[in-house]
């Protein structure tokens, strides 16, 4: 009887582990790092009989990232303080590729070992360690402490490994989808750049945008540098925090350690990537004073084209992975460097701006006959988060003009990359004459090229002179409609749908045609605008087609999108999104 009472135990007990495995490879598919699996993966260990405590830690090498710890009692895993950082005995613990599980006497810890202290603290009197690699020198360490001095019980060591590999598996997906993700910001950026780089006749003037650009979508900070004879002149920098700025710009007018690095680099076949003792002596690292102990990488790449070298292109990373990209910061040096020499050859002694592309969204609008046209944008907060609103005006043949607004889902870096592709390409595509629908197709067709992984909204509306007033062909892929105000003040939205760009291959865009009189004008939007949120709870997109049908007149129709975004952040009490709006107001007196 009581072997059958053990059998049945046993089996209940495998039961339940068999759940708990489960659960946590579900959790690990959709967790986004791997310490949202600590409280869940902790737990599970600390039921077994006989554990005391579980401690697990993240490493770099020997130095010590972040170490956790649970006890059954514990509801949740406790982040452990640790004296220092460094533990160079630890790296003799590292895993090869394969995981290591082993087993101690507490007596025996010494050296290398952080989680001494509190396995010592709880009374345990034999320890089990599984080591296992995550991924470029990091490892992690599972310590599991016993009530006993007898050898680990098999079942343990098993549901151990099986944890690890949780971990690592998740850890692994995790670095894939980063690295994915990262490639997509690359590839997009470099359009982008390339575009901007190659459209100006000012060499100062391309490189400040590229440093705007590039920060923070590649890195915390930027410097650019030319050669002016035998120096090397500072000609733009940014910085992603703004109090920083002017100490970036003293550092690269004339630091003589930074001139030295620069120097290397120019006078070497490839680009510098400075991180850790190699930063010792400057005004960067960890043991730099000021501003510049955050800096934990600095990458310099020479401008070099045509046999000539012109300048460099400097990054300063905040981060570690900085040291990860070294082709992308070629290829991005190598395409500035041919743009600042073909410029050169075409303008050797004048320096006037001939800009032939824009930031992510437009300096000014154009002028058109007849036409009022307005535009403003809100960001939604003081984040350093870039978002995905954009919009432009396109003069087109036969006196007409090409709207177009449109959203790219989320924000950061891969929104305002894929911004920026999705805005440009709409825009070549409008200065070419394509009609609004297969400017869409187009745009879906580049989105899926680029193996997008976000989504985007689009809005593009055709503009041609007709009689008094204007014909217009209204082309929608998931965007919110516009909203057409006639001249005696009714309001109505445009019925007009497509499909979000971006989720199928080759979805069907269709026009709606509209005739816009005189006194009549059109109000494009993004859904920042509709959503924002009153504190009882209600949406503007209640309020907007009044505040379109009253802010709307011929009278000051100029500011009219500046009037509506105002209203708009005066009602919102909450709202994530940024907000922009596009007007068109057809004049009376055309």
């Amino acid at each position: 009887m009581q072997h059958e009472t053990e059998t049945t135990a046993c089996g209940r007990s495998a039961v339940r582990w068999s759940e708990a495995l489960h659960a946590l490879w579900s959790a690990a598919d959709a967790a986004e790092d791997v310490t949202a699996l600590a409280g869940s993966l902790y737990a599970v260990l600390a039921e077994f009989p006989g554990v005391l405590t579980v401690v697990g830690a993240r490493w770099h090498g020997g130095r010590l990232r972040y170490m956790r710890n649970l006890r059954p009692t514990d509801a949740r895993p406790s982040l452990v303080e640790s004296d220092h950082q460094g533990w160079p005995e630890a790296a003799a613990r590292a895993p090869g590729a394969q995981t290591r599980v082993r087993e101690h006497d507490t007596a025996d810890l010494t050296a290398g070992w952080p989680e001494a202290e509190i396995l010592r603290s709880v009374g345990a009197k034999r320890v089990i360690e599984c080591a296992f690699a995550l991924d470029a020198g990091d490892w992690a360490s599972l310590v599991i402490g016993l009530t006993t001095t007898e050898p680990a019980d098999p079942v343990l060591l098993l549901r151990l490994r099986q944890t690890s590999e949780i971990v690592a598996t998740c850890n692994r997906r995790i670095v894939t989808q980063r690295e994915d993700e990262r490639r997509q910001v690359h590839d997009a950026f470099l359009a982008e750049a390339s575009l901007q780089m190659d459209a100006s006749l000012d060499v100062e003037e391309t490189l400040q945008r590229v440093a705007r650009l590039a920060v923070p979508a590649v890195a915390e900070g930027c410097l650019l540098h030319l050669r002016e004879g035998p120096r090397l002149k500072a000609v733009a920098s940014a910085h992603v925090a703004a109090d920083r700025q002017p100490w970036l710009a003293d550092v690269a007018q004339g630091d003589p350690w930074l001139t030295g690095v620069l120097r290397r680099s120019v006078e070497g076949e490839e680009g510098l990537i400075l991180s850790g003792d190699a930063l010792a002596g400057g005004p960067l690292g960890a043991r730099a004073p000021g501003e510049g102990a955050s800096v934990r990488v600095l990458s310099v790449n020479p401008l070099r084209a045509r046999g000539r070298v012109l300048g460099t292109l400097t990054f300063l990373f905040h981060r570690d992975d900085g040291a990860d990209m070294p082709r992308f910061l070629t290829d991005l040096a190598n395409r500035a460097a041919l743009a600042i020499d073909t410029s050169t050859l075409y303008e050797q002694r004048r320096r006037h701006v001939v800009s032939l592309q824009r930031h992510l969204l437009p300096a000014e609008l154009p002028t058109v006959p007849g036409l009022a046209l307005s535009s403003a944008y809100e960001v939604a907060d003081d984040s350093l988060d870039v978002g995905g609103d954009f919009y432009d005006a396109v003069p087109g043949p036969g006196g007409g003009v090409a709207l177009l607004i449109g959203d790219v889902c989320g924000r950061g870096a891969e929104a305002a990359a894929l911004t920026g592709l999705a805005r440009h390409t709409l825009r070549t595509l409008l200065e070419d004459g394509s009609p609004a629908a297969h400017t869409l197709v187009r745009l879906n067709q580049a989105l899926h090229r680029e193996k997008a992984r976000r989504f985007v909204t689009a809005l593009v509306v055709s503009l041609l002179p007709d009689g008094a007033g204007f014909r217009a062909e209204v082309a929608n892929a998931g965007h919110p409609p516009p909203l057409v105000r006639r001249s005696d003040g009714e309001v109505a939205s445009v019925e007009c749908s497509g499909l979000l760009l971006g989720v199928q291959p080759s979805p069907a865009y269709a026009s709606v045609p509209l005739w816009l009189g005189p006194g009549d004008g059109l109000v494009l939007f993004t859904d920042g605008l509709t959503e924002a949120r009153a504190p009882d709870g209600r949406f503007f997109e209640e309020l907007l087609p009044s505040a379109v049908a009253r802010e709307g007149g011929s009278a000051a129709a100029d500011s009219l999108a500046g009037r509506l975004v105002a209203a708009g952040v005066e009602f919102r009490a909450s709202g994530e999104d940024d907000v922009a709006v596009l007007a068109v107001h057809v004049r009376e007196d055309r």
